[in-house]
C-alpha cells in the first residue's frame, strides 16, 4: 500500500449536498488510512479548482480529483503548466469518466479510492492544442457537434444514455468538411465527418476499438472519419484487430505521429475532453511522460 505525507483531496461543490456527502464518505475513510495529511477542499467554478491546484501544487505529494471530465480538464491544465507537478489521481464524479476509465480505475468510488493506496504510479503523455492541454482527446466534427446537441435536461435526468441520444440525433444530421493536415512526415486531405486526435481511448464511456492506443508511448493517434455510414462503422470496428494493415482502411484513415498540424477549409469549433473552447486551424503535440498519474494496474 502506498504512502504519503501530504495530499489534497478537491472536488466539485456544485453537485448537490446529499449526493457530495455520499461521494465523500464512500473516498475519505478509505484514503485517510495512508495519507499522514490529507486536505480537503470543495471547489465552486472552473476557476477556483485551477487556482487551488496551483496553490497546494508545491505542497503536497498527491493531488486527487474528485469529478467529471470537465473538473479533471480544467485541473489539469493548470497543472501541466507548472515546473513542478505532484502525483495525480482521478475519482470517477462524473457522468462518463473518461479518462479515469483509461487509468483502469474502477467506476466505484470505494473501489477507486482503495485503487489510489494500491495502484501503480505511471508516467502518462499529454496533448497540447496550441496554449491549451488535453488528457483524453481533440476532435472536430461529430464529436464537438454530438458535445453541443446534448440536452442539459437530458443529461441530468439519464447521465451516460444522453451521449447516446446525442450521438443518434448527431450522426443523422453529419455534414463533412475539407480538411488539410500536415504531420513531420506525411499530409493528408480530403473530406471528413470527424477527426479526432487521441491520448486516450474512452469516449462518453464507450471505448474505441484502436488496441494501438496508450497514453505513455509518446504518440498521438489520430482518426479521421470519412463518412457516417455503415462502412465507416464497420471499418472502425475491425480496428479491434491488433494484426489490422490500416492501409488498406477505406472510409476511415489512422496514423500515430507526435506532431501535426489541422487546417479546415471553414474554422470548426473544437472539444478537447468534452470541453469546447478553441477552434481551428490548430497546432497539436505530445508532451512525453508529463505527469504522473496513479492507474489501476498496466496493460
Amino acid at each position: 500500500m502506498s504512502t504519503f505525507q501530504k495530499a489534497l483531496f478537491l472536488y466539485n461543490g456544485n453537485a448537490g449536498g446529499d449526493v457530495i456527502e455520499d461521494k465523500l464518505a464512500q473516498t475519505i475513510p478509505i484514503l485517510s488510512q495512508a495519507i499522514k495529511q490529507l486536505t480537503v477542499i470543495q471547489t465552486n467554478s472552473v476557476e477556483d479548482a485551477k487556482r487551488t491546484c496551483e496553490m497546494y501544487a508545491k505542497q503536497v505529494e498527491l493531488i486527487i480529483i474528485l469529478g467529471g471530465d470537465g473538473t479533471v480538464h480544467a485541473c489539469i491544465n493548470k497543472i501541466a503548466s507548472l515546473k513542478e507537478r505532484p502525483i495525480l489521481a482521478v475519482l470517477p464524479g462524473g457522468t462518463s469518466n473518461d479518462f479515469s476509465r483509461m487509468m483502469l480505475m474502477p467506476q466505484s468510488l470505494e473501489e477507486a479510492a482503495q485503487t489510489i493506496l494500491e495502484g501503480t504510479i505511471m508516467d502518462i503523455d499529454i496533448g497540447k492544442a496550441d496554449e491549451r492541454y488535453f488528457l483524453n482527446f481533440w476532435g472536430v466534427g461529430l464529436v464537438t457537434e454530438t458535445s453541443q446537441n446534448i440536452d442539459p435536461n437530458q443529461k441530468k435526468n439519464f447521465g451516460v444514455l444522453s451521449y447516446f441520444m446525442s450521438t443518434i440525433k448527431t450522426v443523422s444530421q453529419a455534414k463533412s468538411f475539407t480538411y488539410n493536415i500536415t504531420t513531420r512526415q506525411d499530409s493528408y486531405n480530403g473530406e471528413a465527418v470527424m477527426i479526432l486526435v487521441l491520448n486516450g481511448k474512452f469516449i462518453g464511456t464507450r471505448e474505441l476499438p484502436i488496441t494501438s492506443i496508450h497514453p505513455s508511448d509518446g504518440l498521438l493517434d489520430v482518426l479521421i472519419v470519412k463518412n457516417s455510414n455503415l462502412a465507416s462503422f464497420r471499418e472502425l470496428l475491425s480496428m479491434n484487430n491488433p494484426e489490422m494493415d490500416t492501409d488498406n482502411l477505406r472510409e476511415v484513415t489512422y496514423f500515430q505521429t507526435d506532431y501535426l498540424e489541422v487546417y479546415t477549409e471553414e474554422e470548426k469549433e473544437v472539444d478537447t475532453d468534452g470541453e469546447i473552447a478553441a477552434g481551428t486551424p490548430s497546432t497539436i503535440e505530445v508532451v512525453p511522460s508529463h505527469l504522473k498519474m496513479i492507474c489501476g494496474s498496466v496493460k
